[in-house]
């Protein structure tokens, strides 16, 4: 079978058309390497039929073609003042250097940010990701065409962090910090940016014999690091906002960019402790 494979594979990359494989007979994993120890990107369930990627795999391997999107994390630094995400940052499967890359950002990809994780940032990417499968019994090369490609629908999120002691009120705003949020447009420097979930700790801004900071809160990184500013004119009650000092929270509203500057600010419309 393997040479079966081989063959075929050699015969689209010589006429320059993708091959597609038989439906999977069992669920597969698809990992970042060809390399079992490697993580999996994705699981492609029993009759998903993948789609073979122009590139050379050692024996016992056979790469395949993703379409997005998908979910990855890139480092805070990777991130342009108008929202952007620079070309050749590496997109990881986890918020962790250590974590596997899955791809490296290209000019032209279609980003969206989904959340913020202090030195890391959540983005949906729109770009094909090359994957490796096993051969196994699982998949077979005589196949007929398919239209479309597996998407990315199993990786894996960040763990939660641990919550802070209770403090009440537990929650105040509009309540929908628990809701699922679209994402955010990346590409016009945020100015159609729409509301997501932040996490952090909420910590003041205000420093003593220091000037001013535009914005009195802040959420701060698991290093005690600021990475946005908090708007909460839009909160009521606002002068119960000091019990939520130095907790971790989960705030929902809107990012932007700050003019002349390299900070971000969220327009917060709900806030509520972890």
């Amino acid at each position: 079978m393997k040479a079966k494979l081989s063959a075929l594979f050699a015969l689209a990359l010589a006429g320059g058309l993708p091959l597609a494989a038989a439906p999977l007979t069992e669920t597969t994993a698809v990992h970042t390497r060809p390399d079992a120890t490697s993580p999996a990107i994705t699981f492609l369930k029993a009759g998903t039929a993948p789609i073979f990627a122009p590139v050379s795999a050692p024996s016992g391997w056979v790469a395949v073609e993703l379409t997005g999107p998908f979910e990855g994390y890139v480092q805070k630094k990777d991130i342009s003042k108008s929202l952007d995400v620079k070309p050749g940052a590496a997109i990881h499967l986890r918020p962790s250097t250590d974590s596997a890359i899955i791809t490296t950002m290209d000019f032209g990809d279609s980003v969206a940010i989904t959340g913020l994780f202090g030195k890391w940032t959540q983005i949906r990417l729109e770009k094909k990701v090359t994957g490796y499968i096993r051969v196994t019994g699982g998949l077979s090369a005589a196949a007929p065409a398919v239209t479309s490609s597996p998407r990315l629908t199993d990786v894996p999120r960040p763990l939660p962090a641990p919550a802070p002691a209770p403090v009440a009120p537990t929650a105040y705003g509009v309540g929908t910090a628990g809701q699922s949020a679209p994402v955010v447009n990346l590409n016009d420097g945020g100015s159609g940016a729409l509301p997501r979930l932040f996490q952090g700790k909420f910590v003041s801004s205000k420093r003593p014999f220091a000037p001013r900071r535009p914005y009195d809160w802040q959420l701060n990184d698991d290093a005690g690091v600021r990475y946005a500013y908090l708007d909460v004119t839009k909160l009521l009650l606002t002068d119960q906002i000091e019990k939520y000092t130095d907790h971790v929270v989960v705030v929902y509203g809107k990012p932007k960019a700050m003019p002349g500057a390299r900070d971000i600010v969220i327009e917060v419309e709900s806030l509520q402790l972890k």
